[in-house]
């Protein structure tokens, strides 16, 4: 396994992980099982720490494929600083996620501006997520680009 390898496997569990553990938090809001909302806060704050794998496995990952031939390094660019935001967005969550499990010790309750803050930074994070995925996969897939036509 290399680097592109591994960041090619990483980069796959906040894209999924970030929204599927925010609609559990949801379910768990609604039946009000506190232990789920715990667990989907857990949740968020380790795929911090995925994300943060994944980008640093990318710069590494950068270094491999930039030798290639045809390596397009604007797209490249535009993955990157799409991924910055992303993982920027993803620590947000990931500490307003730390804090509300902080303050919720002891038995107490969640805040509900955490669980609020949560619930946005996860929508963020996701359409975030999506889109570094969307422009990393253009990379090497140029039947996702806008106005691709396929050869005839």
């Amino acid at each position: 396994m290399n680097w592109t390898h591994l960041h090619l496997g990483l980069n796959h569990l906040p894209v999924l992980g970030v929204p599927f553990i925010g609609l559990i938090l949801i379910i768990a809001l609604v039946r009000r099982e506190v232990a789920w909302q715990r667990l989907a806060l857990c949740g968020f704050v380790a795929l911090f720490w995925v994300a943060f794998a994944a980008k640093l496995s990318g710069d590494y990952a950068h270094e491999q494929v930039a030798k290639w031939s045809d390596f397009d390094h604007g797209l490249m660019d535009a993955h990157e600083e799409s991924a910055d935001q992303a993982v920027t967005a993803i620590f947000l969550l990931g500490l307003v996620s730390s804090a509300a499990l902080f303050l919720s010790r002891g038995g107490r309750l969640l805040p509900k501006w955490a669980i609020a803050s949560v619930l946005a930074l996860a929508l963020a994070s996701s359409a975030l997520l999506l889109r570094t995925a969307n422009r990393g996969g253009e990379i090497r897939h140029p039947e996702i680009r806008p106005g691709f036509q396929p050869p005839v």
